[in-house]
This record gives C-alpha cells, structure tokens and sequence, in this order.
C-alpha cells in the first residue's frame, strides 16, 4: 500500500523486518510501503507485538531492516554506516519516549541544553530556558528529574525534542506512563509545538483518542499494513 501526498520527508520501500529464535526464523514486518509528507502527524497504531515499535526504530535507522530501503529527507539510511546515520539523525530527528529518557544527574535545563551543546550551539542555554518556559516549566529549570511530576518529566522531554527543531519527531506511546488527564494536555502541548515548529510527527499508540488527533492513522496487524 503506497501513499503518494505531498513531499515525502520519509519514503519507506519493502521493509522486512527477520530475527532468529529458537524454533527459527520470525518474521517481524512484512514488505512495509509507506511515504510521510513533511508537516504532517501520523499515529502508527495496532496490538501489541503487531511490529509498531520496530517500525518506529527503523525510520530512526536505530534498527536495520532484513530488506526494503528507507529515505529520511531524500538519504538512503542503510546506504549508511552506523556513525553516518547518528550524524542524520542528530540533525534531523527529535525523539519522545514512554519512559522520558531525561538524565537523572542533570536539571531540566540542562536536559534541554545538551542535544544543542552536541551540535555546539552557543545559545544553547537561552535557547533552552526559552523553551522550557514554552512548556510551562520556566520554574522548573533546576529541577533534577526525580523532583518533577511525570508530567513535568515529559514535558521537559518534549523540550528537548523540539529545541532543535527536527524536521521529524518519533515518538513512542509519550502518554504510556501518564494518567488520563495528564496524558491528555502532554498530547495537546506535542500538538501544539508540533504545528509551531512544521515538524512532522510520527507516533506509536494504542490509544485510539490519541492516534484520532492525528492528521493519518497507519494500522499495522501481524507485521503487516492494513491501513
């Protein structure tokens, strides 16, 4: 199943994904085709083990596929080396994570300053606090992570994603470890930054709410693209 709208800032191509187990050989995706229009935000949904994170992982070219091809703004990834598609990533790819990934020995500022230190940005701590305060953390900014909510820790994560303004965000269930409501406005503040920032969003849920939200949903069953 092929998608053809607008300027694809993620073009995937036949992509297998086959590990070995015990009892042979499993396969994880099967033959997955899909194109993501830049600007636009995608909820890639299904059960679980239906293969939704791994396909998340490969577009990050975190994992490597079995077969296929896939394009992060116009770069063949696995055309790559492993340090080369780090280099792409680190300049195009912000990522989201259920569990939040802060660094617990760094303050929330510094959390958001280091994506930008790395790419030896010199107003990294401007740039940094300017965001935090976008996310209603302006407080917040020497805070270790273990003092904040889990909702402040995902809003700093939200931070450190989008202080580089990545042409794409990944986020893998963001709301997973929130309660309902806080689950609720962390979804509307990505939204939001998303829309602010002309990033495209790319999203694993479960949560049907959720993946409405977003402009397209992409259900994969099996390993496989239903929809």
């Amino acid at each position: 199943m092929k998608d053809t709208a607008g300027t694809a800032i993620i073009e995937v191509s036949g992509v297998s994904k086959r590990v070995r187990d015990a009892t042979g050989e499993l396969t994880i995706l099967h033959e997955i085709d899909l194109v993501l229009p830049r600007r636009e935000s995608v909820a890639i949904v299904g059960a679980s083990g239906s293969g939704k994170s791994t396909l998340l992982s490969i577009l990050a070219g975190l994992d490597v596929p079995s077969s296929g091809t896939v394009k992060l703004d116009g770069i063949d990834l696995f055309s790559l080396d492993e340090d080369a598609r780090a280099a792409v990533r680190g300049e195009r790819v912000g990522f989201v994570f259920q569990s939040f990934q802060l660094m617990a020995h760094l303050t929330a500022l510094e959390n958001v300053m280091l994506p930008l230190e790395l790419r030896g940005v010199r107003e990294a701590k401007a740039l940094a606090t300017e965001m935090l305060g976008r996310v209603g953390l302006g407080a917040r900014l020497s805070h270790y992570p273990k003092l904040l909510s889990g909702g402040e820790q995902q809003r700093v994560a939200l931070a450190r994603a989008f202080v580089v303004r990545p042409a794409l965000l990944l986020a893998d269930e963001p709301t997973g470890s929130l309660d309902h409501a806080t689950g609720e406005a962390v979804m509307q503040l990505m939204l939001e930054l998303d829309r602010e920032a002309g990033t495209t969003l790319v999203l694993v849920t479960h949560d049907p709410g959720i993946a409405a939200r977003c402009d397209r949903q992409i259900r994969i069953e099996a390993g496989r693209r239903v929809g």
